[in-house]
């Protein structure tokens, strides 16, 4: 689970939020769980007047078209399990990037037609939280109808749905009203513990819970406009406070899957095979220090030790751990990369030549 500290639109600093990235799960053996947009992917628009939110319809339209993900990560098995959004009837599925991250392996099942399939990341964005897979043999399955968030308002009302504690069987659905269009939370994973903000979420205060992540917040009308990502879980209910979830908006995801689907990738938009080094770096001075060099992955190998600092990559500039990991997201397994490398202590520079290695998603 991830903990969310809570900004509003306004600015305001709300106390630390112990709740979390739906994915959580199956850590340490638990399981738990920029192009316009095409036509296909965009819901006929629907009228229902102020009618108040139907459940029961609502999960009817969105429940064939989710689907239920376990990733795991070598050597011991450890994972997460959270839900996804059917885009294509190929097999192209909408997910929150932290569901995938560090996974060797995906296995979804289909809560349409309940079969399973291997699946197999086409790309994501880390700062946005979003992940497109792809299910090897699918065909005919049944899609979302894709809304709009920026339609959505203060007091709409959704629906939350997915995969509630990585159990599978009928998505759970949770109902609740939109609170903010425009909440930053910065997200604790609690599987690694690393931090990241995420910036114009929508709120909702509905109870989400682990494994609803990757799901679909649904209108009234059964269209899907936002990407559940978060929540405040127990931490809410200890303070006094409703729990409140947080979602992706759907336009901004989209955006994301268009521009995977582009084939173009950007600083933060990693398309195809994730490409590794092997190191853990953080700040220096002068680029990004090594502090780990995982044995026999490809730093290692080229002979770079901890508390070397790399400098440069392809004689491009490298000041910060993030700028080495930009620099690395557009590239592809298999790639020669020529990296400055100021020794530790001495300062005394060398190049050399490392052959990227097959990562996981990052």
């Amino acid at each position: 689970m991830d903990d969310g500290r809570r900004t509003s639109g306004g600015g305001r600093v709300l106390a630390l939020l112990v709740a979390a990235l739906l994915a959580l799960a199956a850590f340490l053996g638990l399981r738990g769980g920029v192009p316009e947009f095409t036509a296909d992917d965009r819901a006929a628009p629907i009228t229902l007047a102020s009618a108040p939110l139907d459940p029961g319809y609502v999960q009817a339209v969105v429940d064939p078209a989710l689907v239920h993900i376990n990733a795991s990560t070598r050597p011991f098995g450890l994972g997460a399990a959270g839900s996804g959004i059917v885009l294509t009837a190929e097999g192209q599925v909408l997910t929150s990037h932290h569901v995938v991250k560090g996974a060797d392996t995906v296995k979804v099942t289909d809560v349409g037609n309940g079969r399973s399939y291997a699946a197999t990341v086409l790309g994501y964005d880390a700062a946005a939280d979003i992940a497109l897979l792809e299910l090897a043999g699918a065909a005919d399955l049944t899609t979302a109808r894709i809304g709009a968030s920026a339609d959505l308002r203060v007091r709409d009302e959704v629906l939350a749905i997915g995969n509630a504690g990585g159990a599978g069987g009928t998505p759970t659905a949770v109902g609740g009203t939109v609170t903010d269009l425009n909440s930053t939370i910065v997200a604790v994973n609690a599987a690694d513990m690393s931090r990241k903000p995420l910036r114009g979420m929508l709120e909702v205060a509905a109870a989400v819970s682990s494994g609803q992540s990757g799901g679909a917040l649904a209108d009234r009308g059964g269209a899907v406009v936002g990407v559940v990502a978060a929540a405040s879980g127990d931490a809410g209910r200890a303070t006094g406070r409703t729990p409140s979830g947080y979602a992706v908006p759907i336009d901004v995801a989209m955006r994301v899957v268009e521009q995977i689907r582009s084939g173009a990738p950007t600083d933060t938009v990693h398309i195809g095979p994730t490409a590794t080094l092997g190191v853990l770096v953080s700040d220096a001075p002068w680029g990004a220090r090594i502090d780990v060099a995982v044995s026999g992955l490809p730093a290692q190998v080229a002979g770079l030790t901890e508390g070397e600092v790399i400098t440069e990559l392809d004689g491009h500039a490298i000041t910060t751990a993030s700028a080495l990991r930009a620099a690395i997201n557009v590239r592809k397994p298999g790639e020669t990369v020529r990296l400055g490398v100021a020794a530790a202590g001495s300062g005394l520079p060398r190049t050399v030549a490392v052959v990227l290695a097959l990562g996981t998603p990052s």
